[in-house]
């Protein structure tokens, strides 16, 4: 029961960091990043930068970084440092095993 229960959590986490608009769309760019950054200066073997995404959001710095927050709890996307600068990537695997996880959860009735 306690993993039923973990499981449900972890559904409810993703299904909230799904609901917001702004955050479907900062996934949206993160899928590709070199059409939706390209004056980024870094490489995007690590990722976006959080500057170039808070940005492109033209929201405050800290309503950005919760958006990235809640994206990255829920694993959707990745996040490495380099220095003073945070990375922000996301892998196509990570929304289709979401997606399968919310599917395989609903057909068991959780």
């Amino acid at each position: 029961m306690v993993n039923s229960r973990s499981k449900l959590t972890e559904v409810d986490l993703l299904l909230k960091a799904l609901a917001s608009p702004q955050r479907r769309l900062i996934l949206e760019w993160l899928r590709d990043p070199e059409k939706h950054f390209p004056q980024q200066e870094h490489a995007f073997l690590l990722g976006v930068c959080a500057g170039q995404i808070e940005r492109k959001c033209k929201l405050a710095q800290s309503t950005v970084s919760d958006h990235l927050r809640t994206l990255h709890r829920t694993g959707l996307i990745t996040c490495q440092k380099l220095g003073p600068i945070h990375f922000f990537q996301t892998l196509r695997i990570h929304h289709r095993n979401a997606g399968e996880n919310i599917e395989s959860d609903a057909v068991k009735g959780i």
